[in-house]
């Protein structure tokens, strides 16, 4: 084919990149689904140490195929607390090897496979409509499509090998810079260094691009992802900001550094890739240079994670001097600690942010409940009633959090986990609210009433309060935790403190009898006393019966 059709091939080349950028998508959708739950704790689990760290990441990114979703999860851990800088630089090293294993899919000749892995995807999407099956179905279909839209980018590019002006034009990309220039601009472009490498990849197998261009190109493209990853910063906490320069500072230094020695990377590619000796020409180059293309950014990662691992830490202090810590002024009086937008399209890793929070929100109630006692000795709960609006704030926030993660198509354990934690939410809630809310006023009746109870009463009070807060405390742990024994403790309190309470009753009851003119404000003061204390407890029970199963819970009850 002589005369070129610009327009129609620039139409078939764009609507082969769609379907490759959208395949990608739809496979990583249907893999984070899949598997996203178990990556997180394999990710939690083994990044003690910078090489566990490294091989983590790469595990876990090749698994779901998402550098960014790895290094969100990343800094979620060193926000928490689970994981310094340093431990969290050496799992970004890892992640960007994990990603060329869309180099190494891509650069297998597939076309034959696009049509059955779209078929048997979409069957088994159709079919089963809950649990993993639904998730490997997408991440089979959304396969079929990226080999599908490699397979129309390559016939849009075919009639360019025998085209004068384009072979000059990739003549030119034999100048490493010019190569780098190019790939950066492009993924700059498409925000997806996938896709700069796919095309690179389709460009070969037509035998359009040599491995030294290739490489080129490899590397531009790592360098323009850095774009990606500042853009998805902005506006993050200083962790995630930190992180994306790690991931920028990699890409960009390990290309600096191989960029004189590109020769000898190519060399060490086509050492270790098959050859196709029984080709020649454009024939053998369309065979041989994408697979080589492949194992180079392979190589190219693994070695530049080798290099670099044992200065993670002088990639930490320098990302932390990039971006200092700055105090902010805030007008908000919290701010969620765990949730992240970013994750919502994860659904078993957001949900797991969000049960992040329900322990954040733990930590306030917990703080609320042990200063109870001191706070009635000063009659002053003034500071209650403020962590209490501050567990408003991130009851909101979580609720609001729940509300997009459940627009997301659930799994049947994920929407069990969905109900749980909204439940849970409004449970912690009820305890701050049964703290603030009616132990407050009570103080202030007692300040203004200027009571102090009897020494019996005080003993019984003080008794009644300890057991009922140590429950309290046992219900959060419970409910945050999943801790059916915790949970337990909190139902085989009920019969101390329904004797304790009928204790106090009485009590007071024979109290009335005595000759104090003040003795029928106290009895109602302090009847109302045991009233909240007793409320409080049945928060906690209520809290500890919705974690234990139904033969365990008939069990304590009805023992």
């Amino acid at each position: 084919m002589n005369e070129l059709e610009p327009v129609a091939m620039t139409i078939q080349l764009l609507g082969g990149l769609a379907l490759f950028l959208y395949g990608m998508e739809k496979m990583t959708d249907g893999l984070k689904a899949a598997a996203g739950n178990q990556m997180n704790m394999l990710l939690a689990r083994l990044t003690g140490n910078r090489i566990l760290g490294a091989i983590t990441g790469a595990i876990v990114t090749a698994v779901i195929q998402s550098s960014s979703v790895t290094t969100v999860l990343v800094v979620g851990f060193v926000s928490a607390g689970l994981l310094t800088l340093v431990q969290s630089v050496g799992v970004i090293f890892g992640a960007n090897v994990g990603t060329t294993v869309t180099a190494q899919i891509v650069a297998f000749n597939t076309t034959a496979l696009a049509f059955p892995f779209i078929a048997i995807g979409f069957v088994m999407s159709f079919v089963w409509k809950q649990g993993v099956a639904r998730h490997y179905g997408a991440m089979l279909m959304g396969l079929g499509l990226l080999f599908y839209g490699m397979a129309t980018m390559g016939a849009a590019m075919a009639p360019l090998r025998t085209n004068q002006s384009f072979a000059e034009l990739l003549q030119s990309l034999q100048n490493p810079v010019l190569g780098m220039l190019a790939g950066a601009l492009f993924t700059a472009l498409v925000q997806s260094s996938s896709a700069t490498i796919g095309l690179a990849v389709v460009m070969a197998t037509q035998g359009l691009l040599s491995l030294p261009a290739g490489i080129a190109i490899l590397f531009g493209a790592k360098i323009g992802t850095g774009i990606t990853a500042i853009l998805a910063g902005i506006g993050k906490p200083q962790d995630a900001k930190r992180a994306a320069v790690v991931h920028v500072l990699f890409n960009v230094l390990g290309a600096l550094i191989w960029l004189p020695f590109i020769p000898q990377l190519a060399m060490i590619a086509q050492a270790v890739s098959p050859l196709a000796a029984h080709l020649e020409g454009v024939a053998r180059l369309a065979e041989e240079v994408p697979r080589q293309i492949a194992n180079a950014a392979t190589i190219w990662a693994v070695a530049n994670t080798v290099i670099f691992l044992p200065f993670a830490a002088l990639f930490a202090k320098l990302a932390t001097r990039i971006v200092p810590d700055r105090v902010l002024v805030q007008k908000e009086i919290i701010r969620p600690k765990y949730l992240d937008d970013a994750m919502i399209a994860v659904p078993s890793m957001a949900l797991e942010r969000a049960r992040m929070e329900l322990g954040h929100m733990s930590q306030l109630t917990n703080s609320m409940l042990a200063k109870v006692q001191s706070a009635f000795v000063a009659r002053d709960l003034g500071e209650l009633a403020q962590q209490f609006d501050q567990i408003v704030v991130l009851r909101e926030a979580v609720l609001n959090y729940l509300q997009h993660i459940g627009r997301s198509a659930l799994s049947d354990v994920e929407a069990e986990e969905h109900a749980r934690l909204v439940a849970a939410t409004g449970e912690i809630e009820s305890m701050s609210a049964a703290i603030s809310r009616e132990l407050v006023p009570l103080a202030q009746a007692l300040e203004a009433a200027q009571i102090a109870p009897s020494k019996e009463t005080k003993e019984l009070l003080e008794r009644l309060v300890q057991i009922v807060l140590e429950t309290a405390q046992a219900a959060l742990r419970a409910l945050v935790e999943r801790d059916e024994q915790a949970a337990q403790s909190v139902v085989a309190k009920r019969a101390a403190i329904l004797d304790l309470s009928e204790e106090l009753q009485r009590q007071q009851a024979a109290r009335l009898a005595q000759d104090d003119p003040n003795r029928l404000t106290k009895y109602r003061i302090q009847i109302e006393m045991l009233d909240k204390l007793r409320r409080l407890y049945g928060v906690s029970e209520h809290m500890a019966i919705s974690v234990l199963p139904r033969s365990v819970l008939v069990g304590e009850l009805y023992s």
